[in-house]
């Protein structure tokens, strides 16, 4: 429960006026003192993230986030990092004072249009009920004007708690599916070869992300992972009495993998699994067929989920925009956002290159891409353009054949 990457995890938005008892309802559902509670309105200045385990939904992260109705300049800011939180929360609780139910109803209004519209699933919790018994009347308008299931707690005397643990499994489930990065391209008792080269870039005794979330999505689909750094991949694949179900390689050593693996063993790249994974493969190649029409001074965004310690050739910052200047002849400018900041305004952009995403929710990495067709700025992924740029995007697409019909469709 611990180590299980937090974009792979259910994200709980909780969202409400200040006081309303938000801090407090986290530490009643965590059953842990992890959120800071106090009397004095906006304690929460930003958004508190905590990892922990829901049965039977399973891993989640709760996101605790200040008050909707803080004030002031620096206020007004804190609202708007709030607000952002909705881009990954694949559900939201909106919590309520019982003292001053009439006075939310209103004040809420936009935020509640504001989460059907992202078509996330949302119940209300009546918090403080030891303080004050929320009315039948208050109830009837709250479910109306809400429209969504109404829960009734005391987060002090921990009253309502699993009633409200049970509305977030009940009305959860049926749109959380965990998603799979491999298992459906694998059976069990199959193995497949990971090639998994060890660079300046890699943590010093630990593989990167994608390599062991792909481990651990093999095993638990019954099937064999061989690890292998790019030199032993010829080795090991003569070593083997029976050819392996698909080689996944890191996107970097494409060439060198492609050729030394057989045409008729299926390859691919871990960021173009988590292309899958995180994002849509349809969209990302609609968006690889627009890099031909770039132009001089056209600005590509290159975005990264993470903030990590740029490498002197760093992929995102370096060989990217070499690669695309060398494939365009154009005179490219770049900028880039990192970590939790994506922009607003893609007015400016001709193109989003966007990393594996495998830092941030499929929710989050929907919602970029979303941003990025509403402007009709075309978005690709970091291992689908290094493929595209080698040559090989064809090859490293034959395990997806609709997605492989999208890249030969001419229409795009």
């Amino acid at each position: 429960m611990v180590r299980t990457n937090r974009g792979n995890r259910l994200h709980i938005g909780i969202f409400g006026k200040r006081n309303a008892g938000k801090s407090s309802l986290i530490n009643a559902l965590t059953n842990q003192d992890i959120a800071l509670v106090s009397d004095v309105a906006g304690t929460t200045t930003d958004p508190v993230f905590k990892s922990m385990e829901l049965l039977p939904v399973g891993p989640v992260v709760i996101i605790d986030t200040a008050g909707m109705d803080d004030e002031g300049e620096l206020g007004e800011k804190r609202v708007e990092k709030s607000r952002r939180i909705l881009a990954r929360c694949d559900f939201v609780i909106i919590v309520i004072s019982a003292e001053k139910i009439d006075e939310e109803l209103n004040y809420e209004k936009d935020l509640v249009k504001e989460i059907k519209l992202r078509n996330i699933p949302v119940i209300i919790a009546i918090n403080k009920t030891d303080l004050k018994a929320p009315k039948e009347e208050e109830k009837q308008r709250l479910s109306k004007f809400f429209d969504t299931l109404i829960f009734e707690v005391s987060s002090k005397n921990r009253v309502g708690i699993e009633e409200l643990k049970k509305g977030i499994t009940q009305n959860t489930t049926k749109d959380w599916i965990v998603p799979t990065i491999v298992g459906d391209l694998i059976r069990p008792g199959d193995v497949a070869v990971l090639v998994c080269p060890i660079d300046n870039a890699a943590p010093k005794g630990r593989l990167i992300l994608p390599q062991v979330a792909t481990i651990r999505d093999i095993l638990d689909n019954d099937a064999q992972a061989l690890v292998v750094k790019e030199r032993e991949l010829a080795h090991s694949l003569r070593g083997l009495k029976n050819p392996p179900t698909i080689v996944i390689t890191d996107s970097q050593e494409f060439q060198k993998v492609s050729a030394d693996c057989p045409p008729h063993i299926p390859m691919t790249s871990f960021s173009i699994l988590f292309a899958r994974y995180k994002g849509e493969l349809e969209t990302f190649i609609k968006g690889i067929k627009k890099i031909k029409k770039l132009e001089d001074g056209d600005t590509i965004l290159i975005s990264e989920a993470c903030t990590h310690h740029a490498q002197s050739d760093d992929i995102g910052r370096v060989k990217i925009p070499r690669w695309l200047r060398q494939l365009t002849g154009k005179e490219l400018k770049f900028e880039h956002s990192a970590g939790s900041s994506f922009p607003d305004d893609m007015t400016r952009y001709s193109l989003v290159v966007h990393c594996g995403a495998c830092m941030i929710n499929r929710r989050e990495m929907l919602y970029r891409m979303n941003i990025s067709m509403e402007n009709n700025i075309p978005i690709v992924n970091y291992g689908m353009l290094i493929a595209y740029v080698h040559g090989i995007l064809q090859r490293a697409l034959t395990p997806f054949p609709m997605a492989l019909a999208v890249l030969n469709d001419d229409i795009y």
